[in-house]
């Protein structure tokens, strides 16, 4: 039996954003008996001691071609923006590392000389692929480009967020604690819906500041519950079984949606909107208005959708149920990771080194 394939995952950092969560769950569901899998990073973080129990050794530090030099990876997998970082890119090209693949999270164009060295570019939704498309005129297509979708770990959401008969009238709200993504929508749809829904609790993970100055002018403190950041996905399921809906707002958009792909798998409904002009609008692929969750267009609207869902429990089930069993058809992060394997097989052996 051949040697595993020695992959080196690459990531800025190893925080607890979606980019470094989807790294960090490829890293650790390649089949071991296929691949060795390393992680290297500028930087530790909380995702580091989740990918050392699981048995895959990170490089810390800045020297990324002194990890190149001794771990000698004949894949490198970059997780990134998508745009120009030739200072990432040049060590990995004086390496001559045989296969290089970028998961490029926004969906952005590197025209610079050093993203030749890029085998396949992997877009995380079908929307991302076709806006670069549309807007460099570049076919997104094999074998140069292609859509994998980030990974979930839906088995074990299946596990811990079994469907409830009882449902608790309460929405939460899952993001970093970081304007960015945030959206006015987020709060501006509160007053109404605590004004139809006496006893209602919004419960929010990655509160700002303008969030909290918001609750306390407009007296919604007994509504409002802001929750510390969650580590693990076993955090995540307590705190989707505390709520009956995901409340989705961001003025910028998804490239994917991570927060909404893992409420899907929980069995919740979502409330999203759309998103202005060309900004990122894949929460619109994962959200189906009507059958995964409701879209809504301004806080009106947002604020009818969740007074519906929390008022119609066989709908706001049949919509959870829709979106558990769409996470586990597209994102089951064992089938992502099998997939991702085959990519890194069929580029080595394009190479004649499969």
């Amino acid at each position: 039996m051949a040697p595993p394939i020695r992959v080196l995952h690459v990531a800025k950092s190893l925080g607890l954003g979606g980019t470094e969560k989807v790294m960090q769950l490829l890293a650790a569901h390649l089949d071991p008996d296929l691949f060795q899998a390393a992680v290297h990073s500028p930087e530790d973080g909380p995702r580091g001691p989740l990918l050392r129990a699981a048995g895959v050794p990170t490089h810390i530090g800045p020297d990324l071609f002194k990890t190149l030099s001794a771990f000698r990876p004949q894949v490198v997998h970059l997780h990134r923006a998508g745009w120009p970082e030739p200072e990432l890119l040049r060590p990995i090209q004086s390496a001559r590392v045989p296969v290089v693949v970028e998961t490029n999270v926004f969906g952005r164009h590197d025209p610079s000389p050093q993203a030749r060295i890029i085998d396949r570019t992997l877009f995380v939704s079908h929307f991302c692929a076709q806006r670069f498309a549309a807007q460099t005129g570049i076919p997104a297509e094999p074998p140069r480009f292609g859509v994998l979708y980030n990974p979930v770990d839906t088995d074990l959401f299946a596990r811990l967020c079994p469907p409830r008969e009882q449902q608790a009238p309460a929405a939460g709200r899952l993001s970093r604690p970081d304007p960015g993504k945030w959206s006015d929508l987020a709060l501006d749809f509160l007053p109404e819906t605590v004004r139809a829904l006496p006893g209602f609790c919004y419960r929010v993970v990655g509160g700002i500041p303008k969030a909290e100055a918001f609750v306390r002018e407009h007296h919604l403190e007994n509504a409002v519950e802001f929750l510390p950041p969650l580590d693990t996905d076993e955090d995540l399921a307590a705190f989707f079984n505390s709520v009956s809906l995901l409340a989705h707002a961001n003025d910028t958009g998804e490239s994917f949606g991570l927060a909404i792909a893992e409420a899907m798998a929980a069995g919740l409904p979502v409330v999203t909107h759309p998103s202005e002009g060309l900004r990122d609008n894949a929460q619109l692929e994962l959200v189906e208005h009507g059958v995964t969750g409701l879209v809504a267009r301004d806080a009106h609207e947002y604020a009818r959708a969740v007074v519906f869902l929390l008022g119609h429990p066989e709908e706001a089930r049949a919509m959870g149920e829709a979106g558990r069993a769409k996470a586990a058809r597209l994102f089951r992060v064992q089938d992502r990771a099998q997939e991702l394997g085959g990519i890194y097989r069929e580029l080595l052996a394009a190479k004649g080194l499969g």
